[in-house]
């Protein structure tokens, strides 16, 4: 009688399990976050500067890894420990540090990736509200690019996440869009994964006659900016996807002789860079390595490989040896060739308040 009260009870409990499972899986797939191709983007702000041909313009591009990814942090899915990488004082000191940066740079343009709104890895602060807060002089957009009410997964689970791109500029977009990139993840992996886009902003350009005047005539030329973070973690097939999608988008706007910037986290290495400025070390994450040549030609791809843009999540950086630590360039931006270089250059800060470091572009219409 013991024994069969015994497997009784661990068939019953195994039916809850199963259960439960199936329940999560139930309400997982019937609120997944299911973009449209393309959407248009809210514009928030006002900004009043005006670019004309011949102007020299800085732009930035940052992942701000969520607030929660600075030097003190590892992460689970680079092969370290933590789940939640920072507590909510450190989230709101390392969100301080990114903007003082920022706010020193004095960009016209600034593209950031990974701005957690309301998840529970970052205590559900609203990072976007802090920024705009902060630059109030700027306009800005924003697109979401992973929103699920709960990743189950590891233990502790990360809960829930709403996070997405921002782009922020001194100039006013007359258009602004989120277009989706494709997703390689399958079902039941899909619905608590990232559904990366890019964000594509147009904005108008005058000439350079009558600048400052109120008579300014408009070009028939914009300035396009696409805000990028393609994908890290999958098999492969989902960056050369979306790559390829990338390079369709921005010969597109190329064929139109517009200007054309493409900034963000690629998760890979331009094929023209050097990869032995910081060599793949055994058992970490290894970036992809992004083809120039589908891009075709008219094409200029830019990384500072003088400064690592990124560092590992397998350990802290705080007190690690840095001889060993394994860097990464996989943060920069392609430009079209009709756009003067003027410099490049990315931020040295340390990885304090993030795990990436800032990438600034100056460049001149001409």
């Amino acid at each position: 009688m013991v024994i069969k009260r015994v497997i009784k009870g661990i068939i019953i409990f195994i039916a809850a399990v199963l259960l439960l499972v199936a329940g999560l899986l139930v309400f997982l797939t019937a609120t997944e976050y299911k973009p449209a191709d393309v959407e248009p983007l809210k514009v928030n702000g006002t900004a009043d500067a005006t670019y004309s041909m011949g102007d020299s313009i800085t732009i930035l591009s940052w992942n701000i890894g969520y607030g929660a990814l600075g030097d003190n942090a590892d992460f689970f899915m680079d092969g370290g420990k933590m789940v939640k990488s920072a507590d909510e004082g450190r989230v709101l000191k390392n969100m301080d540090g990114i903007m003082q940066a920022i706010e020193q740079t004095k960009p016209d343009i600034f593209l950031l990736q990974e701005i957690d709104r309301d998840s529970d890895r970052s205590y559900n602060i609203d990072e976007l509200a802090m920024l705009r807060n902060k630059f109030k002089d700027y306009e800005s957009t924003y697109g979401i690019n992973y929103k699920t009410p709960f990743v189950p997964y590891p233990m502790p689970p990360l809960g829930k996440i709403n996070a997405g791109i921002a782009t922020f500029s001194d100039c006013h977009a007359e258009s602004v869009e989120r277009i989706q990139l494709p997703v390689p993840f399958k079902w039941p992996v899909r619905p608590v994964n990232l559904k990366r886009c890019v964000a594509e902003t147009h904005i108008p350009l005058y000439d350079s006659e009558n600048t400052g005047s109120e008579c300014q005539k408009r070009i028939d030329k914009d300035l396009v900016i696409f805000n990028l973070h393609l994908e890290a973690y999958d098999s492969g097939a989902g960056k050369i996807a979306q790559t390829k999608m990338l390079a369709e988008l921005l010969n597109e706007e190329l064929a139109k002789g517009n200007y054309v910037i493409a900034g963000g986290d690629f998760n890979q290495i331009f094929s023209s860079a050097d990869k032995d400025a910081y060599p793949p070390q055994p058992d970490k994450w290894l970036p992809g390595e992004l083809d120039e040549e589908q891009f075709g030609d008219g094409w200029v791809f830019l990384m500072d490989e003088k400064t690592p843009s990124c560092r590992s999540l397998d350990q802290p950086l705080v007190g690690a040896d840095l001889g060993s630590f394994q860097f990464y360039l996989i943060d920069g931006f392609i430009v079209s060739d009709n756009i003067q270089i003027d410099d490049l250059k990315t931020m040295d800060l340390g990885f304090v308040n993030a795990d990436h470091n800032p990438v600034v572009l100056q460049f001149t219409l001409r």
